[in-house]
């Protein structure tokens, strides 16, 4: 063990803002792994030189995704890349929620526009579709940290679709989404998972304000609190594990849920690639995913 060496992967604008690598690396270095904070478009990085390339917070991948996906690919031939490849490749396009819910996980609905339709007709297709939503939100489906998303009111046309414009127009797919009124008042609940065994729960407050501006920071400001996971949390976030196109279980997944009108869990986003982990707000989280990059070290 004392000559596993260890990548954390992360990026240069977010390097003292990921407040995971401080436990992990303790957790890391008193297992005896020799680790090794990396940005990802570091040319001066011999990614060679490591047993493992974790990614941590490659937040900034969203603004630069056929280079990131490009870096990815190099480095998985370097060094085992966790999560794989190509986890990465289909986790950082939203598209992968209309898979699952063909696959039967419950996912909060939504409709993508794609470049070259029409921003207006496609709003009013949506509108129509979900006539109880009094907000709704629009984001991009190739996006990180609540950039460039937004929460609209129904009657908020003009905003809502010079919005999809700006995004449509810079090439980009829009995921449009009813903003389900519960994650006001109970958040979100996002459920870690390593190795496949579920390890802790967090709050996620509300980000999104009717009329605010979308971030332009890295992310969005979250408060974070922990979470006892419900019965039926863990179920459905088992489920959209279980619906995964790829060998499981995955090192790591985060569950992103939020309780719609009837109070049943929802998959709202599920974070494969680069996800906060929030090791600090449950007891012994940085051990068991310590433990769980440990075991996946070849002999």
């Amino acid at each position: 063990m004392p000559d596993t060496r260890i990548a954390l992967v992360t990026a240069r604008a977010a390097r003292d803002l990921d407040e995971d690598l401080p436990p992990l690396q303790h957790a890391l270095r008193e297992a005896g792994a020799d680790t090794t904070l990396a940005e990802w478009d570091d040319p001066a990085v011999e990614w060679t030189r490591f047993d493992l390339a974790l990614l941590r917070s490659t937040w900034d991948y969203s603004e630069r995704l056929s280079e990131f996906l490009g870096w990815a690919a190099r480095a998985a031939h370097d060094a085992l890349l966790l999560n794989p490849v190509e986890v990465v490749r289909w986790n950082t396009d939203k598209h992968y929620l209309a898979q699952l819910s063909r696959a039967g996980v419950p996912v909060v609905p939504g409709t993508f526009v794609e470049p070259g339709e029409t921003a207006e007709s496609a709003l009013a297709a949506f509108l129509q579709t979900h006539p109880d939503a009094e907000d709704f939100v629009v984001k991009p489906s190739v996006g990180a940290g609540s950039r460039d998303a937004q929460r609209h009111g129904r009657g908020e046309r003009i905003a809502a679709t010079a919005h999809i414009d700006r995004l449509l127009g810079a090439r980009r797919s829009v995921l449009l989404q009813p903003y389900l009124p519960g994650v006001d008042t109970d958040g979100e609940t996002a459920l870690l998972f390593f190795d496949g065994e579920f390890s802790h729960a967090i709050r996620k407050g509300p980000l999104l304000l009717r009329n605010a501006e979308a971030t332009r920071a890295l992310f969005a400001a979250e408060h974070i609190v922990p979470r006892q996971a419900a019965t039926d949390e863990i179920e459905v976030a088992r489920r959209a594990l279980a619906a995964l196109p790829f060998a499981t279980p995955l090192l790591y997944a985060r569950v992103d849920l939020i309780r719609d009108d009837a109070g049943a869990p929802r998959l709202l986003e599920l974070e494969l690639t680069e996800p906060s982990v929030f090791l600090a707000h449950a007891a012994g989280a940085a051990e068991r995913f310590a433990k769980a990059i440990l075991r996946r070290i070849p002999a």
